[in-house]
């Protein structure tokens, strides 16, 4: 047996095809061993620097890559899905903080004190932050999930997070049981802003708008470089040194010093909870079943005239998988990068609780990451039958296929030429609706 069939052999065991499935998993934990030993090379001001190599390179390089094998077109028609938006934006800032907020208040009213009151103001503090800026978009891409609605998501939480987190954290520390933790600091919001928007600017819109560019100037050469360097499997290995960088400056700082075994403990099952919770609330608000129940026909020239508007004004809202995927990913996510930004600016470096603020804020985007990459190939195939139903279905006659719906994809020639590149050999075209067919109709389907 040569060397060349005894890897193939590898490659295709049952175990190799686990390991490649769940490489996310595995990279996890490579990425805490390696962070643990290791510490003071990928942490915050450790030897390459993270906070700029990683914070600002890997992160570009995500969103470069993004704007290199997405089409103009299509970004612009997710910029203006304006229904998607609203409930990622609801979810993200309102539903986690409203959630996190009452259930602190239940253990802060509990008769156990072994829980540190300032990591419970930190929970409160994490569920008023932004989505994440790099790695719901990986996950959204890898689940071949809406990448441009993930990415327009990115874009506008937090631009309005610097604006909105500050407003929440004032919101549930003015009065109750937190007071004692109102930062009663809007002196910093100028100053956090412009922070905000440095970061946004040089790691996600800048490298985007290049990639754009590019694309559109060199469009066949951009698809053959996309292809040949796999450029897909490259952000992954940026999304994994972003958790390699979070989990060094988890032990570099020594973070898990900072507070009670017990409420490490907690927090860790408590953190978890928390990413299952927001990943099925956040299906729920994307699909919302009685939606699909209500309006099963679509209204013709004998259908009331309430049952016409309720059904066009309601229906827009049952996203298809897709876009589904999108808004799971990035309506419970946290970003570790700006919150920790945003919490400092309003506390200030120096205040002798930050370590016990923080540790809620790194922890959780971990484990959100951890669970998110488990559901990437269940959500994969999910998204893969909903495309090959509707290419198999005689509904949908190839010869007819001219409408546009703002929830999916564009023409398909641009499909062609572009989505070949960042789909897998073998994975299906993206599916268009036929002009006599409602494409609210067909999401519900």
């Amino acid at each position: 047996m040569t060397a060349r069939s005894s890897f193939n052999k590898f490659y295709d065991s049952r175990v190799f095809r686990i390991v490649r499935t769940q490489w996310l998993l595995f990279g996890f934990s490579l990425a805490m061993i390696l962070g643990r030993f290791f510490p003071n090379f990928a942490s915050y001001g450790g030897t390459i620097r993270s906070e700029y190599s990683i914070g600002y390179g890997a992160v570009a390089f995500i969103f470069f890559s993004s704007g290199l094998s997405i089409s103009t077109r299509k970004l612009i028609a997710a910029i203006y899905n304006w229904r998607a938006h609203f409930e990622s934006l609801f979810m993200s800032f309102l539903v986690t903080s409203a959630i996190v907020y009452g259930l602190c208040c239940l253990i802060k009213a509990s008769p156990h004190e072994d829980i540190d009151d300032w990591m419970l103001v930190g929970l409160i503090m994490t569920g008023t932050c932004p989505t994440t800026i790099a790695t719901n978009v990986t996950m959204t891409m890898n689940a071949d999930g809406n990448e441009l609605l993930a990415i327009c998501q990115v874009f506008i939480g937090n631009l309005l997070g610097a604006f909105i987190t500050p407003a929440l954290g004032q919101l549930y520390t003015t009065s109750g049981p937190f007071k004692f933790g109102n930062p009663a600091n809007g002196s910093s919001v100028k100053l956090l802003y412009a922070k905000v928007l440095k970061k946004l600017g040089l790691s996600v819109f800048l490298p985007l708008i290049v990639g754009q560019v590019l694309q559109n100037m060199f469009r066949k050469r951009v698809a053959w470089l996309v292809r040949t360097f796999r450029f897909k499997k490259l952000s992954s290995l940026a999304l994994w040194l972003i958790i390699f960088s979070s989990m060094s400056t988890i032990f570099e700082q020594k973070v898990f010093n900072a507070v009670s075994k017990i409420s490490i403990i907690f927090l860790v099952f408590f953190n978890l909870g928390l990413a299952i919770l927001f990943l099925v609330i956040s299906y729920c608000l994307a699909r919302p079943w009685p939606i699909k129940k209500c309006f099963q026909k679509k209204p013709d020239e004998s259908s009331a005239k309430s049952y016409k508007f309720w059904y066009h004004f309601l229906t827009p809202f049952y996203f298809n998988r897709r876009d589904t995927v999108a808004m799971i990913f990035c309506g419970g996510a946290k970003t570790a990068a700006l919150g920790v930004s945003l919490i400092t600016s309003q506390y200030g470096e120096q205040f002798e609780n930050v370590g016990k603020l923080l540790l809620p804020l790194i922890i959780y985007p971990i484990e959100q990451i951890l669970v998110a990459s488990i559901l990437v190939s269940p959500l994969k195939r999910w998204c893969y039958v909903e495309k090959e139903s509707a290419e198999d279905s005689e509904d949908f006659p190839s010869d007819d296929i001219e409408h546009y719906s703002p929830h999916d994809t564009v023409s398909s020639a641009e499909n062609h030429t572009l989505h070949s590149v960042t789909l897998p050999p073998g994975h299906p075209p993206d599916f268009f609706y036929p002009d006599n067919m409602d494409a609210q109709t067909l999401h519900m389907k």
